[in-house]
């Protein structure tokens, strides 16, 4: 996947999981934690990608974002 399709849909990803979990931030920093999500969850699904299709990547993209989401929600208090 592309650097730019990378960050598209990692921005999408970021967008649904900080609606998902209810968390506010800006927009650089949803794109961020999309973006981050996306490269997370793209490594840890990776091999759902290849059974599944392109849809798994974006389902890893979206958890890689909420977990991204919720590691920040609990160790920056």
């Amino acid at each position: 996947m592309g650097i730019i399709m990378l960050m598209v849909v990692g921005a999408a990803a970021g967008f649904i999981a900080t609606r998902l979990m209810r968390f506010e931030s800006d927009i650089p920093t949803t794109m961020f934690i999309g973006i981050a999500g996306a490269l997370i969850g793209g490594l840890i699904l990776r091999t759902l990608t290849t059974i599944m299709g392109a849809m798994a990547g974006f389902v890893g993209a979206v958890l890689g974002a909420m977990l991204l989401i919720w590691l920040w929600q609990r160790y920056r208090r």
